[in-house]
């Protein structure tokens, strides 16, 4: 919610030097590795974990990050890499992590991602308080949005600058941004990407009405982070013939990952609402044949995601289905989709914690007004004045409906957990959303 130069080779070895050196050293501040009870079992074999997680690792500050987390001592980072190192997941979409570069899958920087690369080696690569780590051979990152100037005054205050000019809010280019962290193959020249698609452009765009001029139309995008459709190579599962059992999914699963605006932080005119359901809108529209053929991607290719394609849907959507700002039915365009595995979006399957019921109790307020299933929360927000969200199911993970989903769950621990010692109601000791994740079943296997 809260709101490049190719590297030397020298600097290159140094920055890994100083990472591993600072790596090395023993932080009493790390989480300790009594096992807690929020953490699932491991993936049962023949299935593949997918997980989104927002972790809130953005600074104020361009290159902040990127310096804290290569000293290794980043008592957050590591609390977020220890709970990554318990859950485990093989296919790990992060929000709000400061972008600086993109890398490749040999984890060299072209051009330089100091932060992502810090975060890799110098917490996920090693142990968190006797945890096993954590390999992440496939790593992806690419432009956002966030502060980059649009050069218009949107938000109408009478001066052109700042993070509510920016093409999405933002103090500085990338901050707020995604990551990408896999075992699986990315497929890196069929990714799409959708950052410089026009809102104005969208067919029937909840567009606030006599808010944006001319101007301000033909520049500010639909996305204020960025949509990524990332398709991964999913592995055979152990013992079977590719296709060998009915209904097998595809040799390919496709990602698809955004952050979009959270719908407050505005006026009555409601902008960042409007975006916020149309952003959600892009990939109910990009998984409907019948509506997908107004959509470019950022290399001008039209149209959406083939209708026998497998997917996922993950980020932090910032909307809740019943509590909340955000516009009536805004992830109900998702959660009701005939593509989207109905059980994982409103049914069995809907992650879950004892954790989250246990918080809204607790902390009471805002809480006690909702309506919504407190079990199913996955973000422990403000609670305390009348215009208080409290806590909400805003982080997602949707598998399409032709996957087989085995189990789910969300991070969240209880007081009487271990982990609650570092994941509690103090958001500045990891984050304050909860990491929400999903196993399906592999090709050639079943659920257990």
């Amino acid at each position: 919610m809260r709101h490049p130069k190719m590297l030397t080779t020298l600097g290159a070895m140094l920055c890994v030097l100083a990472i591993a050196e600072a790596a090395a050293s023993t932080l009493e501040s790390r989480p300790p590795v009594t096992p807690p009870r929020a953490a699932p079992p491991p993936p049962a074999p023949g299935t593949l974990r997918i997980a989104a997680y927002n972790v809130s690792l953005y600074r104020r500050e361009s290159g902040a990050l990127a310096q804290e987390l290569t000293t290794g001592r980043s008592t957050q980072a590591a609390t977020i890499a220890a709970v990554l190192q318990e859950v485990r997941p093989d296919l790990l979409l992060i929000n709000e992590f400061d972008y600086d570069g993109a890398v490749d899958d040999d984890h060299a920087a072209r051009p330089p991602a100091p932060a992502a690369l810090a975060f890799l080696r110098g917490y996920l690569a090693v142990s968190q308080g006797g945890r096993e780590p954590l390999a992440c051979p496939t790593l992806f990152s690419a432009p956002s949005n966030t502060g980059l100037p649009s050069g218009v005054d949107l938000d109408r205050d009478g001066r052109i600058g700042g993070g509510n000019d920016a093409r999405g809010f933002g103090l500085f280019p990338g901050q707020y941004g995604m990551l990408v962290c896999s075992r699986l193959t990315l497929r890196r020249d069929q990714v799409r990407s959708f950052r410089n698609f026009l809102w104005r452009d969208m067919p029937g765009a909840d567009l606030p009405p006599d808010w944006y001029g001319p101007d301000a139309l033909a520049v500010l995008p639909l996305s204020s982070k960025s949509h990524w459709d990332l398709p991964f190579e999913l592995p055979v599962a152990p013992g079977a013939a590719p296709g060998a059992a009915p209904g097998a999914p595809p040799r390919v699963l496709h990602l698809l990952a955004s952050h979009p605006t959270p719908p407050g932080f505005d006026g009555p005119e409601d902008r960042n609402g409007r975006r916020n359901h149309d952003e959600i809108r892009l990939w109910a529209d990009y998984l409907s044949p019948d509506r997908d053929g107004y959509l470019i991607d950022d290399a001008g290719q039209r149209g959406g995601l083939a209708a026998e394609a497998s997917f996922v849907i993950a980020g932090d959507l910032n909307a809740d289905p019943v509590d909340g700002g955000s516009r009536n039915g805004a992830i109900r365009q998702l959660l009701e989709h005939p593509r989207v595995h109905r059980e994982a979006s409103v049914g069995r399957w809907v992650p879950r914690s004892a954790g989250a019921a246990e918080a809204a109790r607790r902390q009471g307020g805002a809480n006690d007004r909702q309506l919504g299933p407190a079990n199913e929360d996955t973000a422990d927000f403000s609670d305390g004045g009348m215009n208080s969200p409290g806590n909400l199911r805003v982080d997602y993970v949707l598998p399409s409906s032709d996957l087989a989903v085995c189990a789910s769950g969300v991070y969240w621990p209880t007081q009487d957990d271990p982990a609650f010692a570092w994941v509690n109601d103090d958001a500045a000791t990891s984050s304050d959303h909860r990491l929400v994740w999903v196993d399906i079943a592999l090709p050639g296997a079943r659920c257990p």
